[in-house]
């Protein structure tokens, strides 16, 4: 079975304050922290254990996870698994990057958010250009803000051609179209994040061949759905798996819509759904 797991487990804290971020500077007491580690180290367990089955995986934290050297210890590990095709995680990229050279950078993607105003614009590049020199498969993006565009621009320039660079609309910032122009000439793919897309009833990956699951192995059918569909460790959520139409209104992240099979994001991504890398970055 062909199987993608998006996981995210309890870790809320992160060592950015992003304006637009809930999880900005919260920190997990120390029992908080354990219990995440457990939780991750029970999901690479069952994943390690599924030798039957073809995965794909993207951890997607609400805070910044490869701070810890269980999110590090756990992709690595993952990375050189071989019925993992892909493994890849979210990330603000302030942690280190020596711990990649011990991983299988094959396999290992990252997906990359460069926060002005929480960095140093040359220490965010020279994490990048590190990247570079090591061989590893990622993307870099920013929030579209008005106040993000020259950092935006200024990353563009400095990046090889071949890193994509990528754009989110920012929730509830409407763009008139001179304005969305300006972002598309920076991510050709902009017009994809600029509005919402309409969802309800239409066909999606998710809940057949895509699944969510959280620190307690519960599985849904995405992050975005709150539907239970099984659990991940009894293996209750296998029966679960089918086609199914999407009950939203709307979808508005990309780690959703990607898997709506009515855009042809498949397609466009092909080959870099999870870390968000097109097969065709220009």
């Amino acid at each position: 079975m062909d199987l993608t797991l998006l996981y995210r487990g309890p870790l809320a804290s992160c060592d950015y304050d992003c304006p637009y971020c809930p999880f900005a500077k919260r920190r997990d007491s120390r029992e908080q922290l354990r219990t995440d580690r457990a939780c991750l180290e029970r999901f690479a367990g069952w994943a390690t254990a599924q030798t039957t089955d073809r995965l794909s995986l993207l951890f997607t934290p609400w805070g910044e996870g490869l701070v810890r050297s269980w999110y590090r210890d756990a992709l690595t590990h993952l990375s050189h698994q071989p019925h993992v095709r892909r493994v890849a995680v979210q990330t603000n990229l302030s942690c280190r990057t020596d711990w990649l050279a011990d991983a299988d950078l094959g396999t290992l993607a990252l997906w990359c958010t460069y926060h002005p105003g929480q960095t140093p614009y040359d220490r965010f590049l020279a994490k990048c250009r590190e990247l570079v020199r090591l061989g590893a498969r990622f993307s870099v993006g920013v929030v579209g803000l008005p106040e993000h565009l020259e950092a935006a621009r200024r990353l563009r320039a400095d990046l090889p051609d071949r890193v994509y660079l990528w754009v989110n609309a920012a929730e509830g910032h409407t763009y008139d179209d001179a304005e969305a122009g300006v972002w598309t000439a920076l991510d050709p793919l902009f017009p994809y994040s600029r509005r919402p897309h309409a969802s309800a009833g239409l066909p999606c990956r998710t809940g057949e061949s895509v699944i969510s699951v959280d620190g307690e192995g519960t599985v849904r059918r995405c992050h975005f759905v709150r539907t239970e569909l099984g659990n991940l460790y009894d293996g209750t959520y296998r029966a679960a798996l089918r086609p199914r139409p999407c009950p939203l209104t709307t979808c508005d992240c990309h780690i959703g819509y990607v898997h709506l099979e009515t855009l042809p994001l498949y397609d466009v991504f092909a080959g870099g759904v999870l870390e968000r890398i097109p097969a065709s970055p220009g």
